[in-house]
């Protein structure tokens, strides 16, 4: 993947917002850098290699984001990612991602059954996430296969897309017929996320870019003017979670916390804020259950950041 791209993922998905604030008086401005990450809107391109042979029809639907057994052997790994109409001006809920792969040995399920095979809808937030292992490579004729994960996304009223993922480093990306494709319909360029090891899980975020009408999310250069996180940490967070971010212009500001499904968690408030830099602190309370969790930065009422972040007690 380009660095670019790396880097404009990097700044949608890693906004949090404040809780408790404490200000460290600055004033603020978007670098000419910055400006020139968040234009950047790619679309989702068709894999060369498209279906595939392995595909198996009317999956079911995902249970608990599990693609996998928790028994599966195997590097456990969780994608997610967001689902963008075409200029990333909304998101798009209730999209069917339906997804397969092959399993740690590079073999797939081939009997009629479903293993490793599943779908699920994305949030009204636009979110989707599953947990399961990487993928191992299996021969493609002379040569292997990259490992990879199998796409359908399918937005409400609007034709399917198919395609495939990959992963930053694989060593048989650069001779995959359709890996390697770096331009035109078929290009994989921005179909290749890194993977960053989480106490032994592989994590990868895939926002996904379609044809498809959705909820105004504002476009991706409202973060220019509005603001920024720039760390949340630990993440993932047993106790409390600390966040850093800044403010480039006085403001209202807003945090929601969201699970999985896209229900409301917690509402923490509206705050008036000056331009500055802050430091946020929230402590979860003691019943909420370990997983996966979007916090959603509103500014002026407009929602302009998230983040996932994972509660583990």
């Amino acid at each position: 993947m380009k660095e670019k791209k790396n880097r404009r993922q990097f700044l949608r998905n890693s906004a949090l917002s404040l809780l408790g604030l404490s200000a460290i008086p600055t004033t603020l401005k978007a670098s000419e850098e910055t400006t020139d990450q968040l234009h950047n809107c790619n679309q989702t391109t068709e894999d060369y290699y498209g279906e595939g042979p392995f595909y198996t029809a009317n999956p079911p639907t995902i249970s608990n984001n599990q693609l996998a057994p928790t028994n599966e052997p195997g590097t456990k790994m969780i994608i997610s990612g967001r689902v963008f109409n075409l200029d990333c001006s909304q998101i798009i809920p209730n999209t069917v991602i339906d997804v397969w792969h092959a399993n740690d040995a590079g073999a797939y399920d081939n009997s009629g059954g479903y293993h490793l095979r599943g779908k699920m809808q994305t949030n009204q937030q636009g979110f989707y996430i599953f947990e399961t292992v990487k993928p191992g490579h299996y021969l493609n004729g002379p040569t292997y296969r990259p490992a990879h994960i199998h796409f359908k996304i399918t937005p409400p009223n609007f034709p399917t897309l198919t395609t495939q993922l990959y992963f930053q480093g694989d060593p048989y990306i650069t001779n995959d017929a359709a890996a390697s494709v770096n331009s035109g319909a078929f290009d994989a360029t921005n179909r290749i996320i890194s993977l960053t090891n989480n106490g032994g899980v592989l994590e990868g975020t895939w926002d996904i870019v379609v044809s498809g009408n959705g909820i105004p999310t504002g476009t991706s250069n409202l973060h220019i003017d509005k603001g920024i996180i720039y760390n949340a940490s630990p993440n993932p967070y047993s106790e409390s979670i600390r966040i850093y971010y800044g403010i480039f212009r006085e403001s209202r500001v807003n945090i929601a916390i969201y699970d999985v499904a896209g229900h409301l968690v917690a509402n923490l408030g509206e705050k008036q804020l000056s331009a500055g830099k802050y430091e946020a602190f929230w402590q979860p309370p003691a019943n909420l259950s370990n997983g996966h969790y979007f916090v959603a930065l509103t500014i002026n009422s407009l929602q302009v950041h998230y983040l996932k972040i994972v509660y583990q007690k």
